[in-house]
């Protein structure tokens, strides 16, 4: 499935002069050879206003980026598993208040670190149970091991849980795993980016009664009609697939990291619900523009109207922002003015951040420089894909803004 403008910019409120900046803008990054290629796509009002293709899917074998090539979306899995969720939610299954050890008995006896060294941490019992908005807020106190900013971090490295989990173990192994370590800060008191929502994901296992990869199919893929997601490329379509670059720390040249991208073409024995996913831009334009119809899509319905709404508000405590929660470094989003719901970064104040968006905005990014977001006040969603890890070595996303906000002028 591919997907093309299908409509004329200035119907929709765009400026086409402006909008063509963006391939001017983001073509100097392949040109100098910081990107190897990319994919973007800019919506209005349900239609496509700009989509647009640059530069090479893998550059080593001469592919092109096209408009069905496949991108490592990484983190951009995190609003599925939560929709997901929700969608057990509104059939009752538990309460957002739930303990998540009633599902997931390991996660009932935790302790949280107070003070030591990775070698010698010292940890305290927990004064809050672990609840199931705690994972979808990522306030839970659990963390990722190359944050590289905690003791706790350290801890999680050490036990085999960096950029990827150990090998033979599954997502009920490593929620046991992640269970035996201490949390970086008592459940619900801070935001930090973490495993959350991989623990979701075995949660709806253990509620559906289904394996991740059966109730996605089932349940969103499906029916969204999003054909080319999974968790793997088989191999006869491994030439669909981006292959995966790192910036060389000396030139900031896009390198090729082998080892690493050859990992989408295997079977995962972990299907993690933060990170898994491989996707399209045709796929994900579907299911951002059910979250713009507020769960809605070509007659199916996944959420209804008030869930979505209420995903997408601050659920952060005291309606703090993350600059005001945040337990560590982080380079995925701005803080300032950013609070976060259940899934997804919401914009509660453009200013501090010096990029225009809109009161209400949400959205997320991934690892290899992905990004979305949805703009329900301007009825804008954006989609940004290509392969370059780490997501914070270039500003891609804060200058997709500047340049699509900047090109609407009704």
């Amino acid at each position: 499935m591919t997907i093309e403008r299908s409509v004329d910019p200035e119907y929709v409120g765009f400026d086409s002069g402006r909008l063509a900046r963006i391939d001017e803008h983001f073509g100097r990054y392949v040109d100098d050879g910081r990107l190897a290629g990319w994919q973007i796509v800019v919506t209005r009002r349900g239609e496509v206003a700009h989509s647009s293709t640059y530069g090479l899917r893998d550059r080593e074998a001469g592919r092109p980026v096209e408009s069905d090539t496949l991108w490592r979306i990484y983190s951009m899995t995190k609003p599925l598993t939560s929709v997901a969720a929700m969608m057990l939610w509104e059939e009752g299954r538990f309460e957002l208040t739930d303990e998540v050890s009633r599902w997931i008995p390991a996660l009932g006896d935790v302790r949280v670190y107070d003070k030591g060294s990775a070698l010698r941490p010292f940890t305290v019992p927990a004064v809050e149970p672990i609840r199931i908005w705690h994972l979808l807020t990522h306030t839970a106190g659990l963390t990722y091991g190359f944050m590289q900013t905690s003791v706790v971090d350290a801890l999680y490295r050490a036990a085999g849980y960096d950029l990827s989990t150990p090998v033979g173990v599954d997502a009920a192994g490593a929620c046991g795993a992640w269970a035996r370590l201490p949390l970086l800060f008592q459940p619900g008191s801070a935001w930090g980016y973490s495993v959350a929502t991989d623990v979701l994901g075995h949660l709806v296992e253990v509620i559906s009664g289904q394996s991740l990869d059966e109730f996605f199919a089932e349940r969103i893929l499906g029916p969204l009609g999003m054909t080319d997601t999974r968790w793997w490329v088989e191999e006869g379509e491994g030439s669909r697939l981006a292959a995966l670059y790192a910036p060389h720390p000396a030139t900031g040249q896009a390198v090729r990291l082998e080892q690493a991208g050859a990992r989408a073409l295997e079977k995962p024995e972990f299907l993690s619900g933060g990170g898994g996913l491989i996707s399209t831009a045709a796929d994900y334009h579907r299911f951002t523009q059910m979250l713009l119809r507020e769960g809605e899509l070509d007659g199916v319905r996944l959420l209804g109207n008030r869930t979505v709404r209420f995903m997408t508000r601050n659920h952060l405590p005291g309606g703090k922002d993350l600059a005001q929660l945040s337990a560590g470094g982080f380079a995925e989003t701005v803080l300032d003015g950013i609070g976060f719901g259940l899934g997804f970064a919401v914009v509660q104040d453009p200013v501090p951040s010096r990029v225009p968006s809109s009161v209400g905005e949400y959205y997320w990014g991934g690892l290899a420089s992905t990004a979305f977001w949805v703009d329900p006040k301007e009825e804008i969603t954006a989609l940004l894909f290509t392969q370059l890890v780490p997501s914070s070595t270039h500003p891609l996303r804060p200058q997709l803004r500047q340049l699509v906000y900047s090109a609407l002028v009704d």
